[in-house]
Order: C-alpha cells, then structure tokens, then sequence
C-alpha cells in the first residue's frame, strides 16, 4: 500500500527523504504546493476546467492540514504521518489514510478523472451539442441519463409496490392472529400502543413472529437486561420481511429499530452516566427552563412527552429515553405549562417545535391545549408537529386530530406545520398516504427530516426516497447528517457522502423533488449548512484515515461562536461496508474529492 502511495507522487517522496527534520520537510512541501499551485493559475492553455477548479481546492486543503495551526488544533501532525512513512520510520498506516493521500496527490496533478462526472464515464458522449438537430441529439443524451439512473433507483422499493403490499397483507394477519386482534383493533391507535413489542416480553413477541440472527437476540436480551431503549408498534413490525433474518430485503426496516450489539454494549457500559455522556447536541447546555431547548433566536422546542411509540436506533435522545411508553415519560400537564409559559412571555420566539419524545401519543384534548396555549399570546406565528407517527403509527393521525390542527390555522395570521422522519420508500405505504391525504387536505403541510445513516446512503437510495415522498404528498426538508455519537458507530457515514448525493445524485431530480438542505448539527449551537464550503475546513487526516473537520457554526459573521472540532468516519471503511451490502465501490469513487 505504501509503494503504491509514492507511486502517485515520487517528486514529494524525495523532497521528505531529503528533509533532516519534520519542520524541514513542513517548507519543502509548502514550497513544493506553492509552485504546483502557481503552475496551475498561470496555465492560460488548460481546457479540463472541472480537474483544474478541483486541483486548486485539493492544494488548499493540502496546505491546510501540514499547517502548524491546524495541527495544534486536531492534536496530530498529518506531515508527521506522511514525513515518517517516506523516510521509513513506520512500516505502515491504515489504508484509508493511503488512500487519502493518494487521492489528494491525484487530485493536485488533475488525474482524479473527475473532468466527465462518474455517470458521464458510463455514457462516454459530449454535451456540446447546437440547433435543432443538436437539442435532439441532447435530448437523447438526457435519456442516456435517465437510463443510468433509472437501473439504480429500480432497485428500491417502496411500500406501494403491489407485491410487497400482499406480502405485509399476510404478516399484518399473522400479528393479529397472534395477539387475538382484529382489522377494527389494528387501526385503533391505542390497540397498537398497547401491543408494542418491548422488553422481555417483546423478545419473547419476535421469536413467535419473525426470524432473527443469534447477534439479533443476543442484543434485545441485553437491551432488556439493562433497560436500553427498544421498542416496536405491531404496525411497524409488519414492515419486515417475515421469511427470513439476514436483512436482505428489510435492512432499511429492522435497522432502525433491532438495536446492534455494539451500540446496546456502549449503552449498557455508560449506564449510570448516560444522561451526559450521550447528548451529544449538549441540550443540558441549552435548555433554559425545564422542557425546554433554546438554540436560535427565533425557534425554541417544547417537550411534553418524552418517549414514543417506537425507538429508533439513532435517536438523539437516547440517554433521556428508558424505553417505549415509560409510565415515567408522562410530564404532568402542570410542568409542560410552565414550559409553555415561558416561551410565550418570550416574544421573539415565533416557531416553536412541539417533540419529545413524540408529542402524539398524548390525546387529541390535550395537544388542543398545548396548541391554544402557545398561540394565546399571538406572538407565536408557526407550530410545528414532530412526529414519526406517520411512519410507526400512521393510524394516529385520525378526523379529530387533524380537526384539533385544523382548527389553529388562520392564513395571514399563523400556521401549522408537521415535520416527520421517513427514511426509507419501503416505509410509504397505503396507511401513510391515507394519513398524508387527511393532513394535506387540511392545509397541513408535511415536511421530512432524512437522518442520513449508514443502511440508507446507497446510490440514488435517497433519490428513490425523495420521489417516494413527493407521490405521498410529503416535501424534502432536512437531510441530517446522523450524530457523531460513539454509540451510533456502524450508522454514521463520512460527510463527504453527503456531499456526493447532493451534487452527484439529488441534482438529477426536478427542484421540487430535492427542495431538502443538507444540514450537520453542532453540538449547542445547531444546524449548519453543509453546502458551504466556508462553513467547514478539513483540518487534518488521522492515521486510521478519518479526517477531522473545523465546523464553524451558523453565528459566523453574526456574533461570536466558537468553532467544533468533528472527527468523521474513514472514507476507506464506509466503502468497505458498501462492499458487504453488495455495491461497487467504484461507484462511489469521486467521493474522495468532496473535501
């Protein structure tokens, strides 16, 4: 690996074997990326403008982590690493930190084969097309496009799909036979409530009812033993593939849900001081009055429920939930009022986010008097419903709710909004759109918040969503990079995928389709754009390849804010667990240059 390394760029190798100390080798390579830098600015001859704009940010990035100040503030010395392994006083490094700097090397000298985009490899044609005759050729050129995308997205399915609508057909019946229910029971809201499949009992549930790996049972036993959050509504469990247990075709379902050993392991291990260790978005630090968590001027969030029906696995609020329907998640109406309270005696804030935990497993009475309250004052301008219950429990949203919301907006004056998380097209099913169809008609608009993991981040996977949501009736909000949570390890994925999907794949979409903003949460300060180049810096590349970014929060050239350090994931091993679900790597092969 490391031959291969020097390969790509014997000149930087010999000015390192040349340099008596790494601060010798710090000026020899500057020195060396200035001219390579100034060599590109005064090329008046070059024509592959794509491989030239990416070899100017590659060098930029270069300079910046050998910078001294970017090393002080990583904790390593990436020259370190590559000064070292030139002149051989380590045998090896991991392959993802090789192949960082192989691509960085391929990058500066415009051989990253970025120039035809990784679709136009495959149709191999040119745009430059003239006239009528040249509008055609284009529009077939465009087909070709289409085509390639097309082979892609057909690969995932979604809820719709008649087959699986007979298959979830006959599991829905198997869990009703099993819990003595009936097609009345099943779209009783409360039946499923009462029937989530939790703790010891809910293992005992899912043998009887479904397949599940050895590691599968392991984990649930374990979660039970050490009250680690998991649970899931019968509804959602007749999403699974009920034929087999090594997730071939519901790994997008049982992942959210069937907590992995490693994570129930983390959780278990931090057990009495998991309130801390796990809130990663530092809510102790930005909650001003119980229930409360205030990042921005203008948006708070209220919590007056704080569990749900269902558990998701990546949930930010893991350390604050015990488990599904707690007794203890029930926060006594008199405390969420004082909540409420507050916020409408604080008239700046105008967008308030009603969650939890999810708010709708209270009644329809009183969420009516949530609502009231918060828009008493009329100060408050916008309430937003966040809910997965459009997924988990989509028989939740019946007339009288939607009746209570309804009834709260007056256009011109205030509004009411639901922003939801679905993260897959196979969780778009008949009962979703029948909910989507009573809440639109309503005039309640539907947003969704995509949690970017891990088991939804193949080629196109997010483009078939997008679609998926725009036929339910549902528009692209947010899509969140996943928290960088230890515990969250095997769900997270490098941001550079992110960038990737935005500019490589969502970009093929109408605009209505991708309206969506690919947002990275800092820790107590909130959302920041990953679009903006000038919102982040690459400040260094670990051994284990994971690079380290700067995030400068959205305050920047507001008011003061102090920067957040962010260790990704390594590129290198995400396309290792791409491999094990069955993709090409190759694929994926421009990731490397999204910096």
């Amino acid at each position: 690996m490391n031959e291969r390394l020097w390969k790509e760029n014997r000149e930087v190798k010999e000015l390192l074997l040349e340099a008596g100390s790494l601060e010798e080798a710090r000026e020899k390579l500057y020195s060396y990326l200035f001219k390579q830098e100034q060599k590109l600015r005064e090329d008046e001859e070059s024509k592959d403008f794509v491989e030239h704009s990416l070899a100017l940010q590659a060098l930029s990035v270069f300079k910046g982590i050998i910078s001294k100040r970017n090393e002080k503030i990583a904790g390593f010395s990436t020259l370190e690493t590559i000064y070292n392994l030139a002149q051989g006083k380590i045998d090896s490094v991991s392959p993802g930190f090789v192949k960082e700097i192989i691509h960085l090397f391929r990058a500066i000298h415009k051989k990253a084969g970025y120039e035809s985009g990784w679709l136009g490899k495959k149709i191999g044609e040119s745009t430059e097309f003239h006239g009528r005759e040249g509008a055609i050729k284009r529009s077939n050129y465009l087909d070709k496009i289409y085509q390639n995308l097309e082979s892609f997205v057909s690969r995932y399915r979604d809820g719709l799909d008649p087959e699986v609508i007979k298959e979830r057909e006959e599991n829905k019946k198997k869990i009703l036979s099993y819990f003595k229910g009936s097609e009345e029971d099943w779209y009783d809201w409360n039946w499923q409530l009462r029937h989530v499949i939790r703790g010891e009992d809910g293992i005992k549930h899912l043998k009887n009812l479904v397949p599940l790996t050895d590691e599968d049972i392991e984990a649930l036993e374990l979660a039970s033993k050490y009250k680690i959050p998991y649970g899931i509504t019968p509804y959602y469990l007749s999403l699974f593939d009920f034929s087999r247990a090594d997730r071939k075709y519901d790994y997008q379902v049982r992942a959210q849900v069937l907590p992995p050993l490693f994570y129930v392991k983390m959780m278990a291990e931090h057990r009495s001081d998991r309130s801390y260790y796990f809130d990663f978005m530092g809510e102790h630090d930005t909650s001003p009055h119980d229930l409360i968590t205030r990042r921005y001027p203008l948006v708070a969030i209220v919590k007056p429920y704080n569990s749900c029906p269902q558990i998701c696995v990546y949930c930010q609020r893991n350390w604050e939930i015990t488990g599904p329907l707690e007794p203890s998640a029930a926060i006594p109406e008199s405390e969420y009022n004082k909540a409420i309270d507050w916020l409408v005696e604080h008239p700046a804030i105008k967008d308030v986010l009603i969650t939890g935990g999810d708010p709708l497993v209270l009644s329809d009475q009183k969420i009516d008097r949530i609502i009231e309250r918060l828009f008493s004052r009329g100060t408050v301008i916008l309430v937003r419903i966040a809910s997965r219950v459009l997924v988990t429990l989509p028989m939740r949203i019946t007339d009288s709710l939607v009746e209570v919301f309804k009834k709260y907006i007056k256009f011109g004056e205030r509004t009411i909004c639901f922003v939801t998380h679905v993260e897959h097209p196979m969780e778009i099913t008949p009962d979703v759109i029948k909910a989507t169809e009573k809440l639109t008609s309503a005039g309640i608009y539907i947003y969704n918040q995509l949690v970017y993991t891990a088991v939804v981040s193949r080629r196109f996977e997010n483009v078939a969503l997008r679609i998926a949501l725009k036929k339910a009736g549902i528009d692209p909000y947010y899509t969140f990079f996943p928290k960088g949570k230890e515990e969250h390890k095997g769900y997270t994925i490098p941001v550079a995928r992110i960038f990737q999907e935005r500019k490589e794949e969502a970009r093929l979409l109408p605009g209505q389709f991708r309206t969506d903003e690919p947002v990275f949460n800092v820790p107590r300060l909130g959302k920041n754009h990953i679009r903006a180049m000038q919102d982040r810096e690459l400040i260094g590349i670990k051994k284990d390849g994971r690079r380290v970014y700067l995030w400068y929060p959205w305050e920047k050239g507001i008011t003061y804010a102090k920067p957040y350090k962010y260790v990704d994931v390594s590129i290198d091993e995400y396309l290792e667990e791409m491999k094990k679900m069955g993709e090409d790597p190759e694929d994926y092969s421009s990731i490397w240059y999204y910096y």
